[in-house]
């Protein structure tokens, strides 16, 4: 074992955790937004928004991440649809941005399931006291019904952050600068094929296990508030 190249590439590492939680943010935000519409879609009457979350969901969960990531990164060009360059924002925000979108359009997918399982646990009982008391039924999810949900489902949410969180690793394939591709930069320059990468493990344990901890004592308050 020889972590004699920590010093000077130690800078690497930290630029490679704050990409990857940057991107990791970005997608959660994202996804849990299109999550929560998708999972309306799919509990609404209206057959054709039903059928197009549907095909959505299981599209998306059929088939495999990297698939999905091309798709968006080489794919959508050929369609003449490019993804802006933005000077002030570096070089790479192109491959940046096509990475938030592909995770955020794969989360969304089982951000969906989470949310309408969380949203039919509700007692219909309690859907049926606001629309008895004048509300529509938007009003009623928005103000009822949602609220709930969230909270039933912010452990399974607090999951699917950590899993991005790892999951992310993949977008060094299309030259983003997370964790995972500055570890393969370091290896590269300092000829250690191993040391970078137990380095990597570290900082992602040390990532995940936080956020555990922080999301369990949310979820201790929200039930002591009960």
């Amino acid at each position: 074992m020889d972590f004699s190249f920590l010093p000077k590439y130690y800078m690497f590492f930290v630029n490679g955790a704050k990409v990857t939680l940057l991107l990791s943010l970005f997608t959660v935000i994202i996804g849990v937004v299109l999550g929560v519409i998708l999972a309306l879609m799919r509990l609404s009457r209206i057959a054709p928004l039903k059928m197009i979350a549907t095909a959505y969901v299981e599209f998306i969960r059929g088939t495999p991440l990297l698939v999905q990531l091309f798709l968006f990164y080489y794919g959508l060009p050929q369609l003449g649809i490019e993804f802006p360059e933005v000077p002030a924002l570096g070089t790479a925000f192109p491959e940046f941005l096509a990475g938030v979108v592909a995770l955020s359009v794969n989360s969304a997918a089982y951000v969906a399931e989470t949310f309408r399982a969380g949203i039919q646990a509700i007692d219909k009982g309690q859907m049926e006291a606001a629309r008895s008391l004048g509300m529509p039924h938007s009003m009623a999810m928005r103000h009822i019904i949602l609220p709930q949900a969230i909270r039933n489902v912010l452990p399974a949410l607090g999951n699917e952050f950590i899993v991005i969180i790892k999951e992310s690793s993949i977008v060094s394939v299309i030259g983003i600068s997370e964790l995972m591709y500055n570890a393969d930069t370091v290896r590269g320059n300092s000829f250690r094929a191993f040391e970078p990468l137990i380095i990597v493990a570290i900082i992602y344990f040390v990532i995940t296990f936080t956020l555990s901890k922080v999301l369990g004592i949310a979820e201790r308050r929200m039930r002591t508030s009960d």
